[in-house]
């Protein structure tokens, strides 16, 4: 059975506006993928938004969707992060990041009103992105002498391989992206050729 190697993200950020009896509740959904960028994010909207009441925001990271994570910035417990997070599942993305900001309007709305609102919102950016699809791909070093050279090429232009930095001199070096699921089946070929090896780099 093969692994799923594809995921859901969104293009690039998109904004949602929800107002309820004087509050305001600004949406910001945001491609981002590292735990980094969530922080740099949320802090670009800090200083953006320095005069509002809450950055209320959920986030999910990783192809496998391994990371999340839910906070509601001083609103009561469960009423903004996790409906923020209920509609990133409910796309079914990851690596994307939605703050909520919030300008309290003077009227307080009560824990169904809350999560109602910061939901709205929510749905409201995700509704103006762009959903893509993206494929998981592993990045991979492969060292082999120049007389190599035809044999490997061959195998990355016949498996589609995107090339990346290389070395071509007596014994060359050169970095290639493969979609996962074609891993197994192209190591298989570099292993049969004698002085070839391969070296994984990383997943993205």
């Amino acid at each position: 059975m093969l692994f799923e190697d594809t995921y859901k993200t969104i293009e690039s950020a998109s904004e949602g506006i929800f107002r309820d009896r004087a509050s305001k509740f600004i949406a910001w959904a945001i491609p981002v993928s590292s735990e980094l960028e969530v922080k740099l994010k949320l802090a670009d909207l800090r200083k953006q938004y320095w005069d509002s009441n809450h950055h209320c925001y959920a986030y999910q990271l990783g192809f496998d969707k391994s990371a999340f994570r839910v906070n509601d910035d001083g609103e009561p417990s469960g009423t903004a992060g996790r409906p923020i997070f209920g509609q990133i599942q409910s796309k079914d993305l990851t690596n994307i990041l939605i703050v909520v900001i919030r300008y309290f309007g003077g009227t307080k709305l009560g824990v169904p009103g809350l999560i109602n609102a910061y939901k709205t919102a929510a749905r409201l950016a995700l509704e103006s992105a762009n959903i893509v699809e993206r494929i998981v791909c592993e990045v991979y070093e492969i060292s082999f002498p120049y007389e190599r050279m035809n044999d490997v090429m061959k195998v990355l232009k016949d498996e589609q391989a995107e090339q990346g930095k290389h070395q071509f001199e007596l014994n060359c070096k050169l970095e290639f992206k493969i979609r996962k699921n074609d891993v197994v089946k192209v190591l298989d070929r570099f292993a049969l050729m004698s002085n070839v090896e391969t070296h994984y780099l990383r997943t993205e």
